[in-house]
């Protein structure tokens, strides 16, 4: 009996508006699940298009329950990986062992989802595979930040989002997060949980803190690592993932300088290294596409700053991007080719078969773009540029015009809650990692000290994004003591 579906009455203590009662009591069909983990079971669950006016249809979210030891008797634990964009369900399917450690497996039956607009959900859609490859990887044929440059983003976009709509339709405009933060109070209730037990990394975070906001007495265990801060306004979002991203950068270099036999930049100090990256790396790939020997493709400036950037997130990456470096510089046979796989990575693109495997990059853009956007207008924008250029003289030139990203974005921007204090909740646990590249530990010290009325702060001193389950024994015992029994330090904790 792993997915208790129960009912209305037994789940839900406090009156629900008729409107939403079918959702909340609905019984799902649940199977066996397609993937590597035979074990977990799979359903869709209903949930309104639209919160505001639920009478205007249902979308379905595809959920799977991966079982605990005892699954009868064991209670529920959500979770959300990141993105926006990324699949819990597939999490579960194909992942579960990576997920947390063995003694929360054994004591949850662990539940993923896909959140609306995303995987086996009701999703987005805008291009066909060729088309995104294009949005992704091409660059500009322009000089940065020319009439023509500035022309030819606002082109791409514009066509991106006319493809989304067309190929969405209305649920492009509800894949907002507070939406999708509703949408896991129906999960709860369907799986039969009085409360909901959440685990959530980086852009589950404020899935997270949204649903504290919403439901503070429906929380039961929570744990949010790697902070997205809902606070922050999207100009200063943007600033400290610069901070984040050149910090991590320094310290990979330092690593590399100190550590690694063939570092390509042996013999410079890191302030010297950057400047390499900048003048020897970007500046090259800005003048010109380098050809690769995976499959004839080329290097561009986006996807190699694409791939550099995502080697940062782990120091398991760092090998990589020194092999990168490596045959980048080399003088007598240059070669892109691991930039490229990086990026492809990141982008979960498949090049041996021309596919991404999933809709995440689409996902990501729509559900970003109705949450928040940078402004648009050309002065803003200018000294947005200003700023990002004074923040890191070699990142800062790549982080440039961030306000045309969704500009002329199909629907407005949702807004979400404006206190997100969850004053009602019990204790939430943050888990902070002091050079987080895409996350800043600032984050998860503002959200724990200066937002969540019940904040509880877990530092990791170290590098990565998110911490739980990272291998680190002092972190992975403090977040178990807290969401299996309930345990947590008298004092804020550092490992």
């Amino acid at each position: 009996d792993l997915v208790r579906s129960r009912g209305l009455g037994d789940v839900y203590k406090r009156q629900v508006p008729k409107d939403l009662e079918g959702f909340y009591s609905q019984k799902p069909l649940w199977s066996d699940c397609e993937g590597s983990n035979s074990f977990a079971r799979c359903g869709d669950i209903q949930v309104p298009l639209n919160w505001a006016k639920p009478e205007q249809g249902t979308i379905k979210i595809a959920v799977a329950v991966n079982p605990a030891t005892n699954p009868g008797t064991a209670p529920y634990l959500l979770m959300n990986p990141g993105g926006p964009g990324a699949s819990g369900r597939d999490w579960i399917t194909e992942n579960i062992d990576s997920l947390g450690t063995e003694r929360l497996r054994s004591h949850y039956n662990i539940v993923g989802f896909d959140p609306r607009g995303v995987g086996a959900s009701t999703s987005i859609k805008c291009y066909d595979d060729n088309d995104l490859y294009d949005f992704l990887y091409s660059a500009s044929p322009y000089e940065s930040g020319s009439a023509k440059d500035l022309e030819y983003a606002r082109a791409n976009i514009s066509s991106f989002a006319a493809a989304c709509l067309k190929n969405t339709g209305d649920l492009l405009g509800h894949v907002d997060t507070s939406s999708a933060a509703k949408d896991m109070d129906i999960i709860r209730a369907v799986l039969g949980s009085d409360k909901l037990n959440y685990l959530g990394f980086s852009y589950g975070t404020l899935l997270g803190a949204t649903y504290a906001t919403y439901f503070p007495k429906n929380i039961g265990q929570f744990v949010l690592d790697g902070v997205v801060d809902p606070t922050a306004n999207p100009a200063d979002d943007s600033i400290n993932q610069l901070i984040g991203f050149e910090s991590a950068m320094k310290a990979y270099l330092a690593d590399c300088i100190g550590n690694v036999k063939d570092c390509p930049f042996k013999g410079l100090t890191v302030d010297r290294a950057m400047d390499k990256v900048g003048s020897d790396f970007l500046a090259v790939l800005e003048k010109k596409a380098i050809t690769t020997s995976e499959y004839d493709r080329e290097l561009t400036i986006n996807s190699g700053f694409t791939g550099m950037i995502a080697a940062l997130y782990s120091k398991d990456s760092w090998q990589y991007l020194t092999q990168a470096f490596n045959e980048f510089f080399d003088p007598a046979n240059q070669d892109g080719r691991i930039f490229l796989l990086l990026a492809d990575s990141y982008f979960e693109y498949d090049y041996e078969s021309s596919g991404f495997s999933n809709n995440g990059n689409e996902a990501f853009k729509a559900i970003t773009c109705l949450d928040s956007r940078e402004s648009s207008d050309m002065a803003e924008m200018k000294a947005q540029n200003a700023r990002a250029l004074e923040t890191s003289k070699v990142f800062g030139k790549y982080w440039q015009y961030g306000g045309l990203a969704c500009e002329g974005w199909p629907f407005d921007v949702v807004q979400g809650p404006t206190d997100y204090s969850a004053k009602e909740s019990p204790t939430i646990m943050v888990v902070g990692t002091t050079n987080d590249p895409a996350t800043p530990y600032k984050q998860a010290e503002h959200l724990a000290h200066n937002v969540l009325a019940n904040g509880w702060l877990l530092t990791y001193e170290g590098e990565g994004h998110a911490a739980y389950g990272m291998s680190n024994a002092c972190v992975a015992n403090t977040v178990d003591d807290f969401l299996i029994d309930n345990k947590i330090p008298s004092k804020e904790k550092t490992c």
